[in-house]
C-alpha cells in the first residue's frame, strides 16, 4: 500500500492530461442523426406546409445551443421546402437527466473502485447528466404571408444569421 506521500505524484500524472483534455472540447456536432450520430436533427414532412424539426445533443451541448440548431434546422427546411418564411406552431424543450454514482474506493485506491453495496458506497457522490432534446412543428409561409403574420420569421435572415454557430471555428490559440 503507498503511502500519502506516494499516492499524490500518482494522482496528479493522472490529472495532467485530463486538466489539458478538458480545453480542448469538440464543438457540438450539427448534421442528421445516423448510425454514426446519436445526436443531431430530423425533420419529417406532415403535409404540405408543416413540418416537425427536432436536434438532440449530447452531454456537453447546452440547451441554448439545442434550441438554437432546432431553429436553424427549421429555417433550412423552410428554403429547401421553397418558402421564405416559417413560425412555430408548437415548441418545446425537454431534459432527460440520468444519475451516475461515484465513490472514493477503498483505502489504497482512492478515486478507483468497484461498484458494489458497503462502506465504500457511503462516501460517494451523484453526478447529474443532462441531454436536451427541442421539437417544434413549423408552418411554412409564403413571402406574402410572411408580412402579415407578425410571429413569422424570415428563413433566410436565421440561416444567416446562427449557420456561423453550427460551422467549427478555426481553433484559438491555446490559453493554458
Amino acid at each position: 500500500m503507498l503511502g500519502d506521500s506516494r499516492r499524490w505524484p500518482i494522482a496528479a500524472g493522472f490529472a495532467g492530461p485530463l486538466l489539458l483534455a478538458s480545453c480542448a472540447s469538440e464543438p457540438p456536432y450539427y448534421g442528421p442523426t445516423g448510425p454514426d450520430h446519436s445526436t443531431g436533427y430530423t425533420d419529417l414532412q406532415l403535409d404540405q406546409r408543416h413540418y416537425r424539426v427536432s436536434y438532440v445533443g449530447d452531454s456537453q451541448t447546452p440547451r441554448t445551443t439545442v434550441e438554437t440548431f432546432l431553429l436553424l434546422r427549421s429555417a433550412q427546411v423552410t428554403l429547401q421546402a421553397g418558402y421564405a418564411g416559417f413560425m412555430f406552431d408548437t415548441r418545446d424543450t425537454k431534459a432527460k437527466t440520468r444519475y451516475y454514482w461515484q465513490f472514493n474506493g477503498w483505502e489504497g485506491w482512492a478515486g478507483w473502485g468497484a461498484y458494489r453495496w458497503g462502506p465504500a458506497f457511503e462516501d460517494g457522490y451523484s453526478v447529474p447528466v443532462t441531454r436536451y432534446e427541442a421539437y417544434a412543428e413549423i408552418v411554412l409561409l409564403t413571402d406574402a404571408e410572411a408580412r402579415k403574420e407578425p410571429r413569422a420569421l424570415n428563413a433566410q435572415s436565421v440561416t444567416d444569421h446562427l449557420m456561423p454557430l453550427a460551422m467549427p471555428s478555426a481553433p484559438s490559440p491555446a490559453t493554458h
